[in-house]
């Protein structure tokens, strides 16, 4: 009957014995009868390869395809066609954590090429294998600065962070007993005498900040480690990768650790994933640090080898005093960003910032211009900015979608007192012709 499944009958009998159960049913009998199906499945009669082609193509044609001028942490990056065709090997695609060193070399490698761009980009001595998502690694960080203060219970973060990143790393936080408080911002950006003010508590284990921040602003955190620092408390920086090509890294601001989502470097949009989060720090957190971490050694013939390192605080090996669980290491996603990288190159990265920085200039002046629209701060920005309408952005946004735009997102969903803000982004992908498509649309509304 199950023809795919390994067991016999004798087998199924065996195990229902050990575990003191008279029939497989039996393991379900907490489900309520009310909520089982009683009948056939209705499953469709078998198709032939072209029509099952068929079935799905015109499945994924009730997709819109949308040109994007949103942002908000999900970036309509370009990614070179060779990306995924090198993914898709059958040695990277099922590949899992490489528990047995001798016949993982190549993912051991390209992990460990991995963590040497992202301590590159973001300054950092060492790094992990990578995190699931950008919000989760920030909630990591916040658990890696309670454990480093011992005694110290609060975290404070700022509010120009990413609402959705803040929402994660307090539903983390609750379930730990670790007490947030978030940082006044003023004029778009992080109120410094506000930080500095609960600072003097004395029970704060590390703040956390955001560069470029949430409205895209690239805040000047000068004097941020110091002040910090001298509170013995840890400097968390969430950051985009992509622009640490042109902007200072974490280290470079006194940051004691980096992290943040690396869907920025040319991970496709694809609604909500994959992602891959970072999480850097500085030598001496490395062992409050989750996850794997690959390491490059030499073989008994002194030729090079690669490993994983600092194995006797894994999950494996002593879980009573692991970190937490990041079992797959999203190895595949680290792969991914690491092909991209290294495709870009230092300059290609640059281009990519110069390109992006040059399109949203364009829109932001273009969108002024239109007398629709003012700033909603006067700060400096690089590929995504907030402004004022004085349009209905409900009708502006349906406006938009029908004409296969994605517009910028509405701020006042997030942010209270912003309900006539709009958060625009622009990519190296949009073109001028798109730009001025969009704004011809806006002069219409």
């Amino acid at each position: 009957m199950y023809k795919y499944f390994p067991h016999t009958d004798a087998d199924i009998e065996q195990m229902l014995k050990r575990i003191s159960v008279k029939s497989v049913d039996d393991l379900f009998a907490e489900i309520p009868d009310s909520v089982v199906l009683k009948k056939e499945y209705d499953l469709p009669v078998s198709k032939s390869e072209i029509e099952i082609r068929k079935y799905f193509e015109n499945l994924g044609n009730k997709n819109k395809k949308l040109t994007v001028f949103a942002g908000a942490g999900a970036y309509d990056h370009y990614a070179p066609s060779v990306i995924g065709p090198l993914i898709s090997r059958s040695e990277f695609l099922t590949a899992y954590t490489p528990y047995q060193p001798e016949i993982a070399q190549g993912t051991l490698q390209y992990i460990f090429e991995y963590q040497s761009m992202i301590c590159e980009l973001t300054g950092m001595e060492c790094t992990n294998a990578s995190m699931y998502d950008g919000p989760t690694a920030t909630a990591e960080a916040m658990f890696m600065v309670v454990a480093s203060a011992k005694k110290k219970n609060t975290v404070l973060v700022s509010q120009t962070v990413n609402p959705n990143i803040l929402k994660v790393v307090k539903t983390y936080a609750k379930y730990r007993g670790i007490n947030i408080e978030e940082i006044a911002e003023k004029d778009g950006c992080t109120d410094k005498a506000d930080m500095e003010s609960k600072l003097s508590s004395g029970d704060v284990a590390g703040v956390i900040v955001s560069s470029p921040n949430y409205y895209g602003i690239i805040e000047d955190y000068t004097g941020y480690s110091d002040a910090i620092h001298a509170a013995k408390a840890l400097f968390v920086m969430n950051t985009d990768p992509s622009a640490l090509a042109v902007l200072k890294s974490p280290a470079e601001w006194g940051a004691d650790i980096a992290c943040g989502d690396g869907q920025s470097l040319g991970m496709p949009l694809n609604f909500g994933g994959s992602y891959i989060g970072f999480l850097a720090s500085k030598k001496d957190l490395v062992r409050k640090l989750p996850g794997r971490i690959a390491g490059a050694t030499t073989d008994v013939d002194g030729k090079r080898a690669f490993v994983l390192t600092l194995q006797a605080r894994e999950q494996h090996i002593r879980r009573e005093k692991a970190n937490s669980n990041i079992c797959s290491n999203q190895s595949l996603m680290a792969l991914y960003v690491t092909i991209y990288m290294s495709l870009m190159g230092k300059e290609g990265l640059r281009d990519v910032n110069k390109l992006s920085y040059s399109g949203a200039h364009y829109l932001y002046d273009q969108l002024l211009a239109t007398g629709k629209f003012k700033a909603a701060f006067e700060k400096p920005f690089l590929k995504e900015f907030a402004v004022k309408t004085s349009l209905n952005i409900d009708a502006l946004s349906k406006k938009l979608l029908d004409h296969g735009i994605l517009g910028g997102i509405q701020l006042g969903k997030y942010k209270n007192g912003m309900d006539d803000c709009l958060l625009f982004c622009v990519t190296e992908k949009r073109s001028k012709e798109e730009i001025d498509q969009l704004v011809s649309l806006i002069k219409e509304v």
